[in-house]
């Protein structure tokens, strides 16, 4: 998103309310029917301790915690659980376990929210008048048929459509999305109206009451945390939007939530005594004139519903694609779709996440179904949240400790309380427990894997292995592997290598070349840095390029390199014309050619049960991912891929015994 859109404008702001708000602004169409569903028995109580808890569970958590706290952790403009993770990183190695958890369980938020708004907003048709009738029209009970039908359907659209990108559509995103606060808010106001006591339910003391008096008093903590869950996802769509726009948004955003829920909560007071609530969502039921209305507020709730999953979607791709570049996940076919900055598309991740929602739309059929499971994952993201932000607000931003212990307590004592409330939902959503399981599996091994491969990389001075590469490259006895020859290496100083390059340029069958270049990428802390150095070690003999690259930019190393070579040609500081004398006299351009050395795990190895584990599974998940060749955007007429295994521990003590011919 370019910068201008991140200052604080009326048009940054409406922006915002597309991008940003669409998870926790369509809350309201289940959240409240959730509460009177698992209460039971419907009565002041339950109704003014439930507005209470809301509206102190979005003052605490989406205001105090997100919108004035963590949203001060960006990362050069850009926020979620990555960027977070990248300012702390350098204060404790363990901090890696709860960046993994949280991106893990935020991913797994991503095959349920989407059904769970999608649904909710297509149940209202059985509000419409004509249709309201389960004998006339059964086709339009909530489960049904047609109502599964036409939610599958608009997800497989959701999904289908991502390959092309949201620039298209994503204009009409921020109107769309400002009439849908405008409605749900002018809807709670003329319910409000009726009867204006209802803001006593802001009182506290009401949300107390209902925890200790109730009979289910603390577990309806569970519900009312589903009136938060797109705070997490706000953090992360930071960059989208910028920090201004989404804090002024904001007010405008709680308010309609805030009236929308206190319009519900007075139509529910309003009705007679033994008033039957089995079924009946008080969202739609405060819509006046039916007839006419009806039918226009489902239409535009399911508009808002598929805007907030269309969000997720690509917070999804975002969290992915910054896990790969940050070592966390294995390397994947990443796409753009647009030349809009940031926006990406990344096919496997799209229809697993596609997949999901259909399965979970099947297995639960109905909205009141998955707000039963709901809610436990996201919980779980924002302890770990509030973990990292802790090492922020201390070592980042030097706040007193004091303070920093302080608000550490008050956040995670309201969010232990709401992760034990949703702990009852567990066995209601074991559907979800494998997927988690297998993202964060996935990423621990990924990254413990990486680790141990770092502890064997041996790496010796550069300058020492000069002579013999000025030795190789004049020998004409031995036949030229390419005129450029490329190596990629993860040598920090510019004055080492790796030692395995040096093996295989020499061993085997030595790789004689004129020029021999190496090529290093650091992963910035920054989302965006695109920057390069030229180091000639060995001026046109031997050269080091040292890419730069922010944690969002994808190594795309054969376009980049292209790059810095009609750079240097422009500057006079190499000639790339052929040395071949039957080719230099055109003027034709050398031969340049890529050697990529992959790893495989040798049967030489003597190794414990938790590193065999870890190994055995990371090469287990490597034969799934994207080659090394296509991973760094390498022409494969131009690449020789090379095996070298990898010895972490060499069997030892073999006794054996020769006996006579």
């Amino acid at each position: 998103m370019d910068s201008h859109i991140k200052k604080l404008t009326a048009a940054g702001a409406l922006i915002t309310l597309g991008i940003i708000f669409g998870d926790i602004g369509t809350s309201p169409l289940y959240v409240f029917q959730t509460l009177l569903v698992d209460g039971k028995t419907v009565n002041q109580l339950l109704v003014l301790g439930s507005i209470s808890c809301i509206f102190w569970t979005l003052t605490l958590q989406t205001t105090f915690k997100y919108i004035l706290i963590t949203l001060q952790a960006d990362n050069h403009g850009e926020g979620g659980i990555f960027s977070l993770y990248a300012l702390v990183r350098r204060y404790g190695k363990w901090l890696a376990i709860p960046a993994i958890i949280g991106a893990g369980t935020l991913l797994a938020d991503g095959i349920i929210t989407p059904p769970i708004s999608v649904t909710s907003a297509i149940e209202g048709l059985s509000n419409v008048p004509a249709l309201s009738d389960p004998k006339a029209h059964p086709e339009f009970i909530p489960g049904s048929t047609l109502i599964l039908g036409v939610v599958i359907g608009i997800m497989i659209l959701l999904f289908f459509f991502q390959q092309f990108g949201t620039n298209v559509v994503g204009a009409s995103f921020g109107p769309v999305m400002l009439l849908w606060f405008v409605m749900i808010g002018s809807l709670g106001f003329i319910q409000v109206m009726h009867d204006p006591g209802i803001f006593k339910a802001l009182n506290p003391y009401y949300g107390y009451k209902l925890l200790t008096e109730h009979p289910k008093g603390f577990w309806l903590l569970g519900d009312v945390f589903l009136c938060t869950t797109g705070a997490e996802a706000l953090y992360s769509d930071l960059g989208h939007c910028g920090r201004k726009n989404i804090q002024v948004s904001w007010i405008f955003v709680k308010i309609t939530l805030v009236l929308s829920y206190l319009g519900q909560g007075a139509w529910v007071l309003a009705q007679p005594k033994g008033f039957n609530f089995v079924g009946v969502n008080p969202f739609y039921s405060i819509v006046p004139n039916p007839q006419l209305l009806m039918i226009p507020a489902v239409v535009l709730a399911t508009l808002a519903t598929i805007i907030a999953s269309q969000a997720l979607i690509s917070g999804s791709f975002t969290l992915i694609s910054e896990a790969v570049s940050m070592n966390f996940w294995p390397r994947i076919t990443i796409k753009y779709p647009s030349n809009i900055r940031g926006q990406i598309y990344i096919p496997s991740i799209n229809w697993i996440l596609c997949v999901g929602c259909i399965l979970v739309s099947l297995y639960f059929q109905t909205s009141e179904h998955m707000t039963a499971a709901y809610g436990f994952s996201i919980t779980i993201a924002m302890l770990m949240t509030t973990i990292l932000m802790s090492f922020f607000m201390r070592y980042v931003k030097h706040w007193p400790l004091w303070l920093v212990v302080g608000i550490l307590c008050v956040f995670l004592t309201v969010e232990f309380s709401f992760f034990v409330a949703n702990a009852v939902k567990l066995l209601k959503r074991l559907f979800f427990v494998f997927f988690e399981i297998g993202l964060i599996f996935t990423m621990y091994i990924w990254f413990k894997a990486r680790k141990i491969n770092n502890r064997f990389l041996h790496f010796i001075d550069l300058k020492d292995q000069i002579p013999l590469l000025n030795a190789l490259s004049a020998d004409e006895s031995v036949s030229k592997y390419s005129t450029h020859l490329i190596y990629l290496t993860k040598a920090n100083n510019a004055k080492q290598i790796e030692e395995k390059v040096m093996y295989s340029i020499m061993s085997r069958k030595p790789k004689r070349a004129d020029t021999y270049w190496f090529i290093h990428i650091e992963t910035t802390n920054e989302p965006y840095t695109m920057e390069y150095s030229v180091d000639q070690i060995e001026p046109g003999k031997v050269i080091r390029i040292e890419f730069r690259l922010g944690f969002r930019i994808q190594p795309r190393v054969n376009v980049l390199y292209r790059k810095v070579i009609e750079d240097m040609v422009a500057r006079n500081e190499i000639d790339i014309t052929s040395k071949y004398e039957s080719l230099n006299q055109y003027k034709i351009t050398a031969d340049f050619r890529f050697v990529i050395m992959e790893k495989f795990l040798s049967y030489n190895n003597s190794f414990g049960a938790k590193e065999g584990f870890i190994l055995n599974s990371y090469f287990a998940i490597k034969r799934l991912a994207l080659s090394e060749t296509k991973a760094f955007g390498l022409d494969t007429s131009e690449t020789h891929v090379e095996k070298i295994p990898l010895v972490v521990k060499p069997v030892g003590n073999i006794v054996l015994k020769r006996i006579p011919a």
